[in-house]
């Protein structure tokens, strides 16, 4: 089985070990994975703040860099529901408006192939347990896109459990949003803070030495809060631990 990684901006511009750890996991498990150079930006922010013609190239650049790959695999909840739930809607309006020949239906076909990791670990490899190994105690926030937009659930929970060493707490008011938002935080700082000041004081209390996510722009907004506070918590995105074993462990 081959795949191939979309990596995202923010993980490629700010933690490029989110990356080498997804493709360390899936290697692992047996998957290819190929990193289509010509992907760029999914066009996420143009279209959240309302510039939604300047988001159409972005689609078909997308479209066009992950042709012929079965599988898509993100570690990030927030571009899987971009793709997923938004690319269909831009590329139908974009031709109904006389631009875009073809945009829908290069959407539609892409839509299908694109999966957040822990969908593609639980719902495509069919695996909770991954060989991992992280002897800490854990706590997970599950951001606003993949807990509602994608409807992750229980997998990335069911993940962490199945790592050994890793005692995964409970995390109070866990479906709240944390307040980054993309533009909101920008947009909104005080409120954006205000929320992420919540989340992170929520964390502190579980007495966890990780804060664990799926998606970078979340972990990013909270260890920014939990680092002017002094906080001892730090932020890790889960494809890190996953990609964590007793042989080769994360660094």
């Amino acid at each position: 089985m081959r795949a191939a990684l979309f990596v995202t901006c923010v993980n490629d511009a700010l933690y490029p070990r989110t990356g080498i750890a997804v493709v360390r996991l899936l290697e692992r498990l047996g998957v290819g994975v190929d990193f289509p150079a010509a992907q760029s930006c999914c066009g996420q922010p143009q279209y959240n703040t309302g510039y939604r013609r300047e988001s159409e190239p972005l689609l078909r650049r997308t479209a066009e860099a992950f042709a012929g790959y079965p599988y898509v695999v993100t570690p990030s909840g927030s571009c899987a529901a971009m793709v997923r739930t938004h690319y269909p809607r831009i590329g139908r309006l974009a031709e109904r408006e006389g631009r875009g020949p073809g945009l829908a239906a290069l959407a539609e076909e892409l839509v299908p192939r694109v999966f957040e990791l822990t969908e593609f670990l639980v719902d495509v490899l069919g695996v909770t347990d991954v060989g991992a190994y992280f002897p800490h105690t854990v706590t997970y926030h599950p951001s606003c896109h993949g807990l509602r937009g994608l409807g992750l659930g229980e997998r990335p929970q069911r993940l962490l459990r199945a790592v050994k060493g890793l005692d995964l707490v409970e995390l109070p008011d866990a479906g709240e949003c944390c307040g980054f938002g993309g533009t909101f935080a920008v947009k909104n700082p005080d409120v954006s803070v205000a929320m992420g000041t919540d989340k992170t004081g929520n964390a502190v209390g579980t007495g966890a030495d990780v804060l664990c996510g799926a998606d970078n722009s979340c972990l990013a907004h909270l260890d920014g809060i939990l680092r002017r506070r002094g906080e001892a918590v730090r932020t890790l995105h889960l494809a890190e631990i996953l990609a964590s074993t007793e042989e080769e462990p994360l660094t």
